[in-house]
């Protein structure tokens, strides 16, 4: 099982928070991916939830 949470762009802290802190109240250990076309965004973590721009998610086919 994995969690994936995907949006459009996240160009704004509003947007951030919204889309990653959907992730954080859940407590369990299965992977957290946010998915977006945000051009500047790399595939950084934060807490704990990993985000994958969406041209290396499509070139990955989502391999964990």
């Amino acid at each position: 099982m994995v969690y994936v949470q995907a949006a459009y762009l996240i160009t704004e802290e509003k947007t951030f928070n919204r889309e990653f802190g959907n992730l954080i109240p859940i407590k369990d250990n299965y992977p957290k991916y946010v998915i977006s076309m945000t051009p500047y965004m790399d595939s950084s973590k934060w807490e704990g939830i990993i985000h994958i721009p969406f041209v290396e998610f499509l070139k990955s086919g989502f391999r964990q």
